[in-house]
């Protein structure tokens, strides 16, 4: 059962895979999400039957209160959208602190400002992602 973790920006989304158990995700790649065009959910289409994913999980922004803003607004219309599209269950995940989690390992790696900003999203894709599954091993989730 493979499941396939979105951190989905205004110009890129990172994309993650689960293993065929759902214990561990790895970064796939990133997908360009052009203004106002939908072209990138032809790719998401190729990844899903490629893969061949049961379950989808975004990364939901929320505010560190708690609430819900207008990036965690727009997020949650991308995963209905999704899950329309693509007829499979669609999961939101808190994703506070993720990209700067991301962020702050890669600079302790010493990787330069050009390499992280190629590989950030898909990162945080995978940390959504490993997130959700230790989540669901836990059995805190369904």
């Amino acid at each position: 059962m493979r499941v396939l973790g979105l951190d989905i920006g205004e110009k890129r989304i990172g994309v993650a895979i689960s293993d065929e158990l759902g214990w561990t995700a790895q970064g796939v790649e990133i997908i360009r999400r052009p203004n106002g065009d939908d072209s990138w959910l032809e790719r998401l289409g190729q990844l899903i039957e490629s893969y061949q994913v049961n379950s989808i999980v975004v990364g939901f922004p929320r505010n560190m209160d708690g609430s819900i803003g207008q990036r965690g607004e727009a997020c949650r219309e991308i995963a209905e959208k999704i899950r329309q599209r693509f007829s499979l269950p669609v999961h939101l995940w808190d994703e506070r602190l993720s990209t700067m989690a991301v962020e702050r390992t890669l600079i302790e790696a010493d990787i330069s400002r050009k390499k992280r900003k190629k590989v950030v999203d898909q990162m945080a894709a995978s940390w959504i992602l490993q997130g959700y599954l230790d989540a669901r091993r836990r059995h805190t989730i369904e």
